[in-house]
C-alpha cells in the first residue's frame, strides 16, 4: 500500500490534530512510499528502528516518537536516530496521546476491556481532555484478583497499594504517567486509581482519602493501543504488523 494512504487513514481515525499535546503527532519521519511491512511499538530508540530495520519493514508506529514540541537541533542522540531511519528508508509514525484517549483501540479502553469493566466512560483530565477511562464491576472485586489479572495479561509486576474498599466497584484508569488525574478518582468517589509509573506525590493523599492504588508500569500499561491499531491496520488493509516487544520494567 501506499504510505500516505495509510498516514491519511491513522491521522483521521486517531484524530490527531484534535489534541493539545507535547508530541508531534502523525508521520515524524518520511521514508519509502511503498509499505509492504508494518512494525509497531512503544519507545523510539535506535535498538527499536534496528530491529525495524532486521526485519525488513518500511513503517514503524510508535507511542512515544522522537519529535516533542518541535526539533531544537539534529546533533548527538537525536542526529543518529533521523540519521538511522533516513539511511534505511524507514518511516516514522508516533500517536500520543490520540492513542490513550481513543475510544476503539486506545491504551486505557484496552485496559478496560482486560479487566472486564462495565459502561467505561472518558475519566482523568489532562490539558482540558479526558485521556483515560472509567468503569464499573458488575461484581466486585478485591485488589488482588484486579493485580493477577492485570499481572498475566500484560506480562508484568503491579504494585499495589490497599488504602481504600476491599470490595471495588469502580475504577479509574490513566496509563502511563497518569498520576495527575488522581485528583479526578476524588471528585468522582472511586473504588479504584490504576495507572503505570508509581507516584510518590499521590501516596498519602490516596491513603487519607481511602482510594486503592495499583501501578502497573508505564510500558505494559502502553503497549496495548499499538498492538490494537496494528490489528485494525491489518483487518482494513491486509498488510502485515508485528509488535516488537521492547520492555523497560517501567
Amino acid at each position: 500500500m501506499e504510505l500516505y494512504e495509510l498516514v491519511n487513514y491513522m491521522d483521521d481515525y486517531l484524530k490527531i490534530n484534535e489534541v493539545d499535546d507535547a508530541s508531534i503527532n502523525g508521520l515524524q519521519v518520511e521514508g519509502k512510499r511503498d509499505i509492504k511491512k508494518i512494525c509497531l511499538g512503544v519507545d523510539s530508540s535506535l535498538e527499536i528502528f534496528k530491529e525495524v530495520s532486521k526485519r525488513k519493514a518500511d513503517l514503524l508506529i510508535v507511542h512515544h516518537g522522537i519529535i516533542w514540541g518541535g526539533l531544537k537541533s539534529i546533533r548527538g542522540f537525536v542526529k543518529e536516530r533521523i540519521s538511522y531511519l533516513l539511511e534505511n528508508d524507514i518511516s516514522l509514525y508516533g500517536a500520543h496521546l490520540p492513542l490513550d484517549l481513543h475510544q476503539e483501540v486506545g491504551n486505557n479502553i484496552q485496559l478496560t476491556k482486560i479487566l472486564n469493566l462495565c459502561d467505561p466512560v472518558p475519566f482523568g483530565s489532562y490539558r482540558g481532555v479526558k485521556i483515560g477511562y472509567k468503569g464499573k464491576y458488575e461484581n466486585s472485586k478485591n485488589l488482588k484478583e484486579i493485580c493477577k489479572n492485570l499481572e498475566n495479561c500484560l506480562s508484568a509486576k503491579v504494585e499495589s497499594f490497599e488504602f481504600g474498599p476491599q470490595n471495588i466497584s469502580s475504577v479509574g484508569i490513566v496509563s502511563g504517567g497518569g498520576a495527575s488525574a488522581f485528583e479526578d478518582c476524588i471528585k468522582e468517589g472511586l473504588d479504584l486509581f490504576i495507572t503505570g509509573e508509581p507516584s510518590h506525590v499521590i501516596y498519602h493523599t490516596a491513603k487519607e482519602v481511602g482510594i486503592n492504588l495499583i501501578f502497573a508500569g508505564h510500558y505494559a500499561t502502553e503497549k496495548l493501543g499499538v498492538m490494537a491499531l496494528g490489528k485494525k491496520i491489518e483487518d482494513k488493509y491486509g498488510v502485515k504488523t508485528d509488535f516488537i516487544d521492547i520492555p523497560t520494567g517501567l
